[in-house]
């Protein structure tokens, strides 16, 4: 970001002294770049405040537009893929509205995808499958986490991956495998106790309660939010 900052005052300096404009353009566009991540990484702080304390911020959604915008002006796919999953997140997350999420994810994915990036595509599987869970599609659910699962894993995301199995716990209970939805609370567990995701642990503890509880209806969709 300095460094950015730095070459744009370098470059008005350039133009001003010397009378060479040349550099201004690529000053200028290094300017969009770190005012897009800045929104970007502003714009999920809000979002984690929001998992917190779930009081939304009229700021959160007008950061993540604004680095779509700028991502895409930049011709920046794995930052507008980023961006626009975001976007999709908000809506689903904040805004429970499923209709505005579910393409902008599908968006998100399919720009990923084209551009190798591993994690966007890992977030947008998961929520896709936060979707599907959610409108009682199970198969479709547990496919997009269980590819989700397997992506965290090849990246390095190991809490993540964590994460996509409490929703797999509570569609392999649904869907009558208990074994299954078992020994997925036992390894998510030990995998999130590994890595320190201490609010995971938490969200597999209540998944196994209420799996093993006796009269529980397991068709009922658990609301997850983490991304």
């Amino acid at each position: 970001m300095e460094g950015r900052i730095e070459k744009a005052k370098l470059a008005y300096e350039h133009a001003v002294f010397v009378g060479d404009a040349g550099e201004l353009a690529a000053a200028e566009r290094e300017l969009d770049k770190a005012e897009a991540d800045l929104a970007l990484a502003r714009g999920r702080i809000l979002h984690a405040r929001f998992l917190n304390d779930r009081q939304e911020d009229p700021r959160e959604l007008a950061l993540f537009e604004r680095a779509t915008h700028l991502y895409r002006t930049l011709g920046d796919v794995v930052g507008e893929a980023d961006a626009v999953f975001w976007e999709g997140c908000f809506h689903q997350v904040v805004r429970s509205n499923p209709d505005r999420a579910v393409p902008l994810l599908e968006q998100a994915y399919s720009l990923a995808t084209a551009v190798g990036d591993g994690y966007t595509r890992s977030e947008a599987l998961r929520h896709l499958g936060i979707a599907d869970h959610a409108a009682g599609r199970l198969d479709a659910a547990r496919k997009h986490l269980e590819a989700s699962v397997r992506l965290r894993r090849e990246i390095g995301l190991p809490a993540g991956a964590a994460a996509d199995q409490v929703g797999l716990i509570y569609i392999a209970a649904a869907q009558g495998r208990q074994d299954d939805a078992v020994a997925l609370a036992a390894e998510a567990y030990a995998t999130a106790e590994a890595c320190g995701a201490h609010r995971i642990m938490r969200q597999v503890a209540e998944a196994r309660t209420q799996i093993t509880a006796p009269g529980t209806d397991h068709g009922e969709t658990h609301k997850q939010s983490a991304p």
